[in-house]
């Protein structure tokens, strides 16, 4: 393997720091991406579904999908990709996803750019739609990536330094959430609110981004290192869960996005039902999170260097109950008094418990990675890293369809934060047990 510091206190080598900015790169545009078409896909959608005749329930089954298939796509192929990675290198890989996601976004512009206005035909409202589908198959699967990025990380970090190097993705996850609503707004004003804009400005901050890896990113893992198996994918994924501390870790892993991903799809319903919060006011709260994301995560290296992955990893969740059972608190004063909802001292609460929330899941992200990275074999890191993030992107489909199925349940709607909490108090559970396995 190269790369390697030889030292837990030396600088990485140039090629490694080039690696490094490429990976950060690849999941800052890959979330960038993400956030700049989220604010916009749904309403860009409801007229090409209205087109069709679709009732408000089915417009709404539309969207989701539209929704979810990124994630699925990301939990079928992550594991592939890195599985790929570990026998032809990071570097193909890592630009075959850059250049994947300079198309799909930029045929998510073309998709958008059928007429609204007059109504469009059934067969141009199902032409649009058509391509809407492909282009975030497309984009989910190039965003697939993230499992390979995270080897790369392995590839580059000694043990002692991996910790620090996975936070480095979690930092991305919040430049790119937080970033990417930022830029849809003032990119639309600039193209004059065409709605083919996003697309556009997504397509070519991927090109960017695959410019610069193409120049700079020098191979971090030997070509044919894994030799060809005859398991299935399944087989395979089973070997990897089957790896001491790995399975638990990979479940642990599961459930926070669960939890998290529940928290993110209720937040704007929340804010508006709660407080009242505009359009603008909501756009304002998710560049918060992702503000208060990107923080933690520069916040989270300094104490890796202090703190082992096992007692940082206890933190976040800690932190996650926390900040969660806070919101659920939140929604359920504010229904026994909706006068609460234009209080400052709620909104505030309000506020403190949405950064606790992301402050312990900027802890469990790189803690959880870390830990896994360091009991894999090196040679399988991309394929460990990928079923890993495999489970994510699960997480991420459970996680919004159960907060929006249960947010309606009850007009409190606090439903949603206390399944969370009960989610989150299931690792717990699981926390001795992962603290006996990686400390053997």
């Amino acid at each position: 393997m190269s790369s390697h510091p030889t030292d837990p206190g030396q600088a990485p080598a140039p090629a490694s720091r080039a690696a490094l900015l490429v990976v950060f790169l690849t999941v800052f545009i890959d979330l960038l991406g993400f956030g700049i078409v989220l604010p916009v896909m749904p309403r860009q959608a409801e007229p090409y579904l209205a087109a069709l005749g679709c009732s408000p329930a089915m417009t709404g089954a539309v969207i989701g999908v539209l929704f979810s298939v990124f994630s699925l796509m990301q939990f079928i192929f992550s594991p592939i990709l890195g599985r790929l990675s570990d026998r032809f290198g990071r570097r193909p890989l890592l630009l075959l996803s850059l250049a994947g996601s300079v198309v799909f976004y930029a045929l998510y512009g073309v998709a958008v750019m059928v007429p609204t206005d007059p109504v469009p035909t059934r067969e141009q409202a199902m032409m649009a739609i058509g391509l809407m589908l492909l282009a975030r198959l497309g984009a989910g699967i190039a965003g697939a990536s993230v499992g390979t990025a995270a080897a790369v990380i392995a590839d580059c970090t000694t043990p002692e330094n991996r910790a620090r190097g996975m936070a480095l993705i979690g930092i991305a996850f919040g430049g790119g959430f937080t970033l990417g609503p930022l830029i849809a707004y003032f990119g639309l004003t600039v193209f004059q609110k065409a709605p083919w804009g996003v697309g556009a400005i997504a397509s070519v901050l991927s090109l960017v981004a695959f410019l610069i890896a193409a120049t700079v990113f020098r191979e971090t893992r030997p070509v044919g290192g894994v030799p060809p198996r005859a398991r299935s994918g399944l087989g395979r994924m089973r070997a990897v869960l089957s790896m001491p501390a790995v399975g638990a870790l990979v479940l642990v892993y599961f459930m926070a996005i669960v939890a998290f991903a529940n928290f993110e799809a209720t937040l704007a319903r929340l804010t508006e039902s709660a407080f009242g919060m505009s359009d603008d006011d909501n756009f304002l709260v998710f560049a918060f999170i992702g503000l208060m994301l990107l923080v933690s995560g520069g916040c989270y290296r300094p104490l890796a260097k202090r703190y082992p992955e096992q007692r940082l990893l206890v933190a976040g969740v800690v932190l996650l109950i926390v900040g969660l059972g806070v919101l659920g608190a939140v929604a359920w004063t504010v229904h026994a008094d909706p006068a609460a909802g234009q209080s400052w001292a709620w909104k505030s609460v309000f506020y403190v418990a949405s950064a606790v929330a992301v402050a312990g899941f900027a802890c469990v992200n790189p803690s959880v990675s870390a830990l896994i990275s360091k009991q894999a074999d090196p040679a399988r890191q991309g394929e460990v890293l990928g079923v890993n993030q495999s489970f994510a992107s699960l997480g991420r489909i459970v996680g919004p369809f159960l907060g929006s199925f249960l947010y309606g349940l009850h007009p409190s709607h606090v439903l949603p934060f206390a399944a969370a909490v009960v989610v989150l108090g299931a690792i717990v559970v699981l926390l001795p047990r992962i603290a006996t396995e990686t400390t053997r």
